[in-house]
């Protein structure tokens, strides 16, 4: 009777543990070699034998990042899909419906180096099905800098990109202000979003898209909106649409030529 109670209440403990998250569960996700960091996930249901999926990495801004997973909820993709909001779109090049694996990794301060997305990148990819010709990115505010951060980090990285989402975004360091040739090189598009009493950051935004343009045109996309540092769920709930397309919709029309497979240990 004694065990049969434990098993019960073990069961409830996890039971509720799992529930915790959802629609999302939590994971623990490599950064390198010997460290791990917290993050929840999404995967859709393969309708199919070897079903692949666009994987979609979700980063944070300062104020979510520390312990407490639910607070990922707050803000961005992870509260789109707590909302009950489908993270699928239609493809506008192939017509084609595409559900995607969602990944919010939660960083312990701040938001994530850029050194650390390779490793979470070969980590995920050997443990769900993600389609490595359709990785995107997306982050607000310290997740916009951890975005903009892995596009101009090196050229290995930037080839494993195919678009990103950046809202708000931090400053980059000078050496990375420098770098936007491989974002050039490896033909990552990207889509910004700031506010127009957003200064300080709408100037990092304006150079950013300076350094793109220096080296090739036609990679950028801005959406410039009234108010602060704030709103960004206004954009990445899939009901907003610019010229007939979300964001979703919109990052699918772009895919790399070749599937990128972990690198080795």
């Amino acid at each position: 009777m004694l065990k049969m109670i434990s098993l019960f209440c073990f069961m409830l403990v996890a039971g509720l543990a799992k529930a915790q998250y959802e629609p999302m569960r939590k994971i623990e996700v490599k950064i390198s070699e010997w460290q791990t960091r917290q993050a929840l996930i999404y995967t859709p249901t393969p309708t199919v034998a070897g079903e692949r999926f666009p994987l979609l990495i979700a980063f944070h801004g300062r104020s979510v990042a520390g312990k407490d997973l639910s607070v990922i909820y707050k803000e961005g993709v992870p509260k789109q899909l707590k909302e009950g909001k489908l993270i699928e779109a239609v493809n506008p090049v192939d017509g084609k419906l595409y559900k995607f694996i969602v990944l919010a990794p939660m960083a312990q301060s701040w938001s994530f180096a850029p050194q650390d997305v390779g490793m979470m990148l070969d980590d995920v990819i050997r443990r769900y099905p993600v389609d490595t010709t359709r990785i995107y990115l997306t982050g607000y505010s310290a997740g916009g800098w951890s975005v903009e951060a892995a596009k101009t980090h090196s050229p290995e990285l930037a080839a494993r990109i195919a678009a990103c989402i950046t809202m708000s975004p931090a400053n980059l360091d000078p050496d990375y202000l420098k770098r936007f040739k491989l974002v050039a090189d490896a033909d990552i598009h990207t889509w910004y979003f700031v506010g127009t009493k957003d200064d300080y950051f709408r100037q990092n935004i304006k150079g950013f898209m300076d350094s793109t343009a220096k080296y090739k045109q036609g990679l950028t996309k801005l959406t410039m909106y009234p108010g602060a540092h704030c709103c960004w769920s206004s954009f990445f709930t899939p009901k907003y649409k610019e010229n007939g397309k979300n964001i979703y919709e919109w990052l699918l029309q772009y895919q790399k030529k070749y599937a990128v497979k972990p690198r080795k240990k």
